[in-house]
């Protein structure tokens, strides 16, 4: 099949890559950046420098490349994410999510492509109230805090009109919150410097997602699912009184300190209390049974203990 990824480059598109060329698969793949340009000629597809924000840019590389698919991997997430104003950090990529998700449908459209694969997210996107493990049937929040309601808005948009595009057989792939080579070296950082306290209860349910299965359940999709959306996350959705101290001492580094809500609110903003004490855990059951799909790291127990470097390989599913 020939595949068109955008926005390539990341953390995802370096597991995906290697993968997609496994298969089989014909490779176009787009950056924003010249010089990453060698990087994804050696991960073995043929680079493409494109701003995902030209229309008419994209357009043209898509019609290029002639492809069967198309995979929207397109963010702009770079340094620190500031939770008194997540919005502000999320800006580049909530406009690739809904400008950039626009010129890409379109280009594909206009390509013919039977298929379009998009990335979309799951977690404290999720609805706060009832119970704690959300499927894909449920409803996304209808009251987020002040400061993400932009960066929910994008979501929003761009699972709605990649559905709406019923004659690419739309797929949605809602990842979890994504750890492994180039995803989770901010957090660990901060862990490490002890600035990452566990606020409240710490009750917040999180649902984690290795980037090696974030690629491989993208390359499943190629070739499995219906149209429509799919919770892309490991099995053990946790508390952050649980994932963060075992993650603080996988990295060697101190018990997370322990801070009230009110003080957690003053350093953190709502954005950090939500996701601390309220936000639900995403269910994978439909993406294992209509993808074919299995986590490689099922739990991020192991992925936290033997799943952050470069070198470290991921572990056969049985």
């Amino acid at each position: 099949m020939r595949v068109f990824v955008a926005g390539a480059a990341g953390a995802i598109g370096r597991q995906l890559l290697p993968q997609l060329r496994a298969q089989g698969h014909s490779v176009t793949a787009t950056t924003r950046t010249p010089d990453k340009l060698s990087l994804l000629r050696e991960l073995g597809a043929a680079p493409v420098v494109v701003d995902g924000l030209d229309a008419v840019a994209v357009g043209e590389a898509v019609a290029r490349a002639e492809p069967d698919a198309v995979i929207h991997e397109m963010t702009a997430l770079t340094g620190s994410t500031d939770l008194r104003h997540f919005d502000k950090t999320f800006a580049v990529t909530n406009r690739l999510r809904t400008a950039g998700t626009d010129h890409l449908l379109a280009a594909a459209a206009a390509a013919g492509v039977r298929r379009f694969i998009a990335q979309s997210y799951t977690g404290w996107s999720n609805c706060r109230t009832g119970t704690p493990v959300k499927t894909e049937d449920d409803p996304l929040d209808p009251h987020p805090p002040a400061a993400q309601r932009q960066t929910l808005a994008g979501i929003r948009h761009v699972e709605a009109a990649v559905l709406a595009a019923a004659t690419m057989h739309p797929i949605v792939l809602r990842y979890g919150s994504l750890y492994g080579p180039g995803a989770s070296d901010e957090i660990i950082a901060v862990i490490r410097k002890r600035r990452l306290p566990v606020i409240g209860d710490g009750a917040g349910i999180w649902s984690f997602l290795h980037v090696h299965d974030a690629a491989s359940a993208t390359v499943a999709a190629l070739d499995h699912g219906e149209p429509g959306v799919y919770n892309v996350v490991d099995d053990e959705p946790a508390s952050v009184a649980e994932w963060l101290p075992f993650l603080a001492e996988a990295v060697g580094a101190k018990p997370p300190r322990r801070v009230p809500v009110w003080l957690g609110r003053l350093a953190a903003g709502e954005v950090g209390v939500s996701m601390m004490t309220q936000v639900r855990g995403s269910s994978n059951a439909r993406a294992k049974r209509s993808l074919g799909w299995q986590p490689a790291w099922p739990s991020w127990r192991q992925g936290f203990t033997g799943g952050l470097a470069e070198s470290e390989p991921a572990p056969r599913v049985a």
